[in-house]
Formats: structure tokens, C-alpha cells, sequence
């Protein structure tokens, strides 16, 4: 007769326990390698024994421990019975840091990411199956420490009651780690919860297309305290994807506006969220416009989108259902300016007769944006 089958509960433990590494604190080998695991389960009492296929008679070690304990008898059962309570030491230890920052969390969390990606879509997409069986632990194995690093960090995730929450994507990633080792067992693998793709758009992994963050005011924030920390790069507005780059860790690192959870969470770690005055994507639109059309353009203060050069023309944007003579008086803007309302929801009509009078004789032009586009191919 055959030995009775671990459990599969148990086995999930053993591998959570591990961490991916041999049980033996002088080793600690990846027991996972490009052609596999080397995993194998060792009873700390012998089989014969007692037949004990317990969490508390089992362990993980590589080949060579393995053989060391049970045939060359190098260990003894107490030492390795210890070796138990160190890993549990050392995991509750790991687990329960607490970083300063997201920035210091995700250069832990990235790296788990991008192999679990790598093992899904090379084994399981590919349809490796036989692969896939034998690097599936390793998922487990990665996805614990990212879970267990994650519930201990909740509060370095952008949460919101306005916004959409990268806290509230987490907390589903969490339960689809939670799923994924429940049902490893089952033969179907039927899961309810599926990987929130935003999770790889947090993380820098890889960024999601989505709409684009729509404060212009939220941005310009947090370009001012890149420039102050001397981590901006360049500005890329204007374009079917907008974007900026900026310097992480020492590496330049492109952020695309429309990689919403990412930008969110750079918000949220730089308190960079305002309210949206001047919307983003009429603003980039009409810029893209600039840049289809040969029209040069400077941004006349860096970090501040919002105002433009053109051919020594100052070009002010701004987005009101209407301007009005208070608003163009608040405003105050210089002599020469012409002031283009990107809210253009009824043509001259966004532009009140009492402001027209008022830029008048501040020497100011007043545009809405249809006939904006006359004026700038004039310029040209």
C-alpha cells in the first residue's frame, strides 16, 4: 500500500512557510529553478513511524538537506525541528515592517510582480501545463509575501471617497491571492475573484490605458515638486498619450497620464490631489492640435501647463462654463494676453458681453475655443 496523500491545505502551508527558499537557515537555495522546483518534503519524524503527514511533521528542503538529514543522518530531528520556528521568526519579522514610504514598498513588492507575470505568461497563457504545475508553487509562494507585505502597509495605498481607490484594488488583489490558494487544489481552478490588471499600473509593472486624470491643476503640483527635487525629466503634452518622465530611484521612469492608478498613487504619495479647474484632456487636446499643425509652442513657466508662448504671444487656458467680468478681473492678466476658454459648450456664448468690454480695456482677447483655431493658423 502507498503512502497517504498530503493534504492540500497542508501543502499550501508548507510552501507559504518556506518562502520559496530550503528550511535550513545554512542553505536557504531557491527551491525554484528555470526548469522547475527542487522542493521536496521531508518528515521530521519518520514516515514509517507514524504515517504523521502533519504541517508540524513537514518541511520543505532542497535535495541535498533532504539527503543530509534522512540518510546521512548530519541533522538531527530537534535541529531540524527548530529550524521551523526560525523561519516563523523570520516571516512574522519580514511581514511585519513597516515602510516609510509606497516608493519603498513597491521596489519589494515589483519585483514578485513581474515573475509572477512572467511564470503566468510563459506557463499557463502558453499552455505549458506540465511547467505550469511545478512554477505555480512559486506564485504561491511570491503572492504570500506579497500579501503579507501589503496588509501590513495599507496605509501607504492613495484612498479615496471622490476618487477611485488604488486601497480598494489592492483589497480585491488580496482576495484573489486569498482565492488562488484556496482553489489551487481543485481540479476546474474555477476563480470568481480575477487579477486586478490596475494592481501592475500601481506597482510600475505595466501601465493600463484608462481616461485621463482629469485635474490639470493636480498635475502641475506635482511637476512643481518634481522640478523642486530635481526629478523631472521632460513633459510630453500634446499627444494621443500624454506623459512625463521623472526620475525614480536614480532611473528614468515614463508615466503615461492616462495610467490612472499609477498617477493616482504618485498623487497621493506627493498630496498632490486639487480640484479640477481646467480639465485635462481638453487641455492636451487642444495643445495636440499645436503639434499637429507645425505650431511651435513653450510652456512660459515650467510646471505651469496652463499658460503657453506662442510666436511671443501669451496664450492663458482656462475652463469656465462662462467667463465673466468678475472672473477676467480676478484673473488679472497682462496686457497682450489672449485668454482661450477650453469650455466650449455653446460657442461665443461661453464668453460674457460685460468680460468682452472689460478685455477690451485691458487689452486683452478673449477667445472661445472654435475660433481659437482661426486665430493660432493666423499666427502660424
Amino acid at each position: 500500500m502507498g503512502r497517504k496523500t498530503t493534504k492540500e491545505g497542508v501543502l499550501r502551508r508548507l510552501y507559504a512557510e518556506s518562502m520559496g527558499r530550503c528550511m535550513n537557515p545554512n542553505c536557504q537555495i531557491s527551491l525554484f529553478l528555470d526548469a522547475g522546483d527542487i522542493i521536496e518534503r521531508a518528515h521530521i519524524v519518520p514516515y514509517c513511524d507514524g504515517e504523521d503527514n502533519s504541517f508540524d511533521n513537514l518541511l520543505v528542503l532542497c535535495p541535498n538537506c533532504h539527503t543530509n538529514f534522512d540518510k546521512n543522518k548530519l541533522f538531527n530531528t530537534s535541529e531540524v525541528r527548530s529550524w521551523k520556528l526560525k523561519r516563523m521568526s523570520e516571516v512574522e519579522s519580514f511581514f511585519s515592517k513597516k515602510y516609510k514610504t509606497f516608493l519603498e514598498m513597491k521596489e519589494v513588492i515589483k519585483p514578485l510582480l513581474l515573475d509572477n507575470k512572467s511564470i503566468f505568461e510563459n506557463y499557463y497563457i502558453g499552455e505549458n501545463k506540465n511547467l505550469w504545475e511545478k512554477f505555480e508553487g512559486k506564485v504561491l509562494v511570491n503572492n504570500a509575501t506579497i500579501k503579507g507585505i501589503l496588509e501590513n502597509n495599507l496605509n501607504l495605498l492613495q484612498k479615496s471617497d471622490v476618487y477611485e481607490s488604488n486601497l480598494e484594488i489592492v483589497m480585491n488583489f488580496i482576495a484573489h491571492i486569498n482565492e488562488f490558494r484556496l482553489t489551487r487544489g481543485s481540479g476546474e481552478k474555477i476563480r470568481k475573484v480575477l487579477y486586478p490588471k490596475e494592481v501592475d499600473s500601481i506597482f510600475g509593472v505595466q501601465s493600463i490605458e484608462d481616461s485621463l486624470s482629469p485635474s490639470t491643476e493636480s498635475l502641475e503640483v506635482f511637476l512643481k515638486k518634481m522640478i523642486h527635487e530635481d526629478r523631472l525629466v521632460s513633459i510630453g503634452l500634446g499627444y494621443d498619450q500624454p506623459y512625463i518622465t521623472i526620475k525614480e530611484n536614480d532611473c528614468e521612469s515614463d508615466v503615461y497620464l492616462c495610467d490612472t492608478p499609477r498617477l493616482r498613487q504618485l498623487y497621493f504619495d506627493n498630496k498632490c490631489f486639487r480640484a479640477t479647474k481646467v480639465r485635462l484632456d481638453s487641455l492636451n487636446f487642444i495643445l495636440k492640435y499645436l503639434r499637429n499643425n507645425g505650431i511651435s509652442f513653450e510652456y512660459k513657466e515650467k510646471g505651469n501647463l496652463r499658460e503657453i508662448v506662442v510666436a511671443d504671444i501669451n496664450i492663458i487656458f482656462v475652463y469656465e462654463y462662462c467667463i465673466s467680468k468678475e472672473f477676467l478681473t480676478r484673473l488679472a492678466p497682462p496686457a497682450n494676453t489672449v485668454i482661450v476658454n477650453l469650455h466650449n459648450w455653446n460657442g461665443e456664448k461661453c464668453i460674457s458681453k460685460e468680460a468682452c468690454e472689460l478685455a477690451d480695456n485691458l487689452d486683452v482677447r478673449l477667445l472661445y475655443t472654435n475660433n481659437f483655431y482661426s486665430f493660432i493658423r493666423g499666427v502660424k
